[in-house]
């Protein structure tokens, strides 16, 4: 070894890989960020140009008669027919009372809290309400289908409050299914609820673009039904040939997002479903967000064992770690706690048998402490251990109250502290630990009565002997 050189430690080494891994994320958001900016540049400039050009052939007229409001917002048809005869003009502004406060500048130095008033006109009022023989009237009379004075246009309205004929009558009188709002946002992408299918169907029908992305987070149509839990959406943006594998600014697949979204009990079966089809259509289960966290890392934080399980047979790694060293398993045990109900203990299980990492046993005192409403979760995890070094630190790591309610599961894991595991524990863990990832490949093969192969696979008992 020459004077100059000196030799690097495995932490040294370690270290500078963190450090690479780091800049070349950076590197990563820098990218992503410069692209972003282009982008809004353009859109933005496209958008005012448009304004401009509007707004110069003719500029709408606030509207201020109560009367007429009042006729608008309850839809009377009658009371409409009357103040819009033919050759009227119907394309004014609508200024509404009330609405969130805000601080608004009014001189120099001087602000003062006023009404955050959002335009309208005649016939955002009625599109978004459903009033289709309203709105058939108003577009009759020349109303203009894409005038946004508020940011959206009467199309974005109809489509956020799933009013499907009103969003048909607004596309056969020419409005454009891809304008984008002051939010960035196209029709489709305010298409977040199962009601709004049918609009969906319409805007597709009528030329709306299906890879069209929001403009703040470049998502897709496909991004956000996935998200929302719309099984029904995807299916029609897949046929219409959305793509499954786009990634928006954060790296997010439509996969991706699905598995991110918290989900409640009621739920869980409709992300499940969303991510089968999604699977089926040839999504990729090993895309990476910024963080890199894939959708397993992001399922087993959301506590969907149907979700975790579609994933792993579709051959997702249960070892991959984020860039906070956090792995599938991490994930899970962290929010045990919180997701009882949703039967953690089916996810850790799952993940032991396709050959995750396991907790270093000096922690478990700690997995004790935060999963201790769930002891089927315990168990599991405490049946992957051959051999477990029970202290009173396992004692005192148990509330009392979750010792009382489980007293006789806690029991058999603290008379371990005198007594070695049971021969049949160890002959499982030994044939474990032969088939490594492979048990669950292997063990469902074995000419075995269907008990045993349960007992292999770590199937809760009640107990820890």
């Amino acid at each position: 070894m020459s004077r100059g050189s000196f030799f690097f430690t495995s932490s040294a080494l370690r270290s500078l890989e963190l450090d690479k891994d780091m800049l070349e994320r950076h590197k990563y958001k820098t990218q992503l960020a410069t692209h972003h900016l282009s982008s809004y540049f353009l859109k933005k400039e496209a958008m005012d140009r448009v304004q401009r050009s509007s707004s110069m052939a003719q500029r709408p007229t606030v509207c201020q008669d109560v009367v007429i409001h009042n006729a608008l917002y309850t839809g009377d048809m009658e009371a409409l027919k009357r103040f819009f005869p033919r050759g009227s003009k119907v394309n004014f502004v609508i200024e509404p009372q009330g609405g969130e406060m805000r601080w608004t500048a009014r001189g120099e130095g001087l602000w003062s809290l006023t009404y955050e008033q959002e335009l309208t006109t005649p016939l955002h009022i009625t599109a978004g309400r459903g009033f289709a023989d309203c709105l058939s009237l108003l577009l009759q009379r020349g109303a203009n289908v894409d005038l946004a004075p508020g940011g959206n246009t009467a199309l974005h309205e109809a489509c956020e409050s799933c009013q499907a004929e009103c969003a048909k009558l607004l596309l056969i009188y020419g409005a454009n299914p891809n304008a984008v709002s002051e939010d960035g946002l196209m029709p489709l992408h305010v298409c977040t609820s199962p009601q709004s299918l049918e609009c969906a169907k319409y805007l597709l029908q009528y030329g709306a673009t299906i890879n069209g992305c929001t403009l703040d987070e470049d998502d897709s149509p496909l991004h956000i039904a996935a998200r929302n839990g719309l099984g029904e959406h995807i299916e029609l943006y897949l046929r219409h040939g959305a793509s499954v594998d786009k990634q928006n600014n954060e790296g997010l697949t439509p996969l991706n997002a699905a598995c991110a979204r918290p989900q409640e009990m009621k739920d869980l079966g409709s992300y499940s479903k969303v991510c089968q089809m999604l699977l089926d259509a040839g999504a990729d289960v090993h895309t990476k967000d910024q963080d890199r966290h894939t959708p397993l890392h992001m399922a087993c934080k959301n506590v969907n064992p149907d979700v975790v399980d579609l994933l792993l047979a579709k051959g997702a790694c249960v070892n991959n770690m984020g860039y906070g060293g956090d792995a599938p398993m991490h994930n899970i045990l962290k929010v045990v706690c919180y997701k009882v109900s949703h039967h953690p203990e089916r996810i850790v299980r799952a993940l032991l048998n396709y050959g995750s990492i396991r907790v270093w046993p000096g922690a478990l005192p700690v997995v004790l402490k935060h999963c201790s409403e769930s002891p089927h979760t315990i168990e599991v995890l405490l049946n992957a251990y051959s051999h477990l070094k029970v202290t009173d630190a396992w004692v005192e790591s148990v509330p009392e109250d979750a010792y009382k309610e489980h007293k006789d599961f806690y029991d058999s894991i603290f008379s371990l502290a005198k007594t070695p595991r049971s021969l049949q524990h160890l002959a499982r863990c030994k044939l474990r630990s032969y088939l490594e990832g492979r048990v669950y490949k292997v063990v469902p093969k074995l000419d075995l009565p269907n008990f045993i192969k349960d007992y292999l696979l770590l199937e809760c008992r009640g107990y820890v002997h």
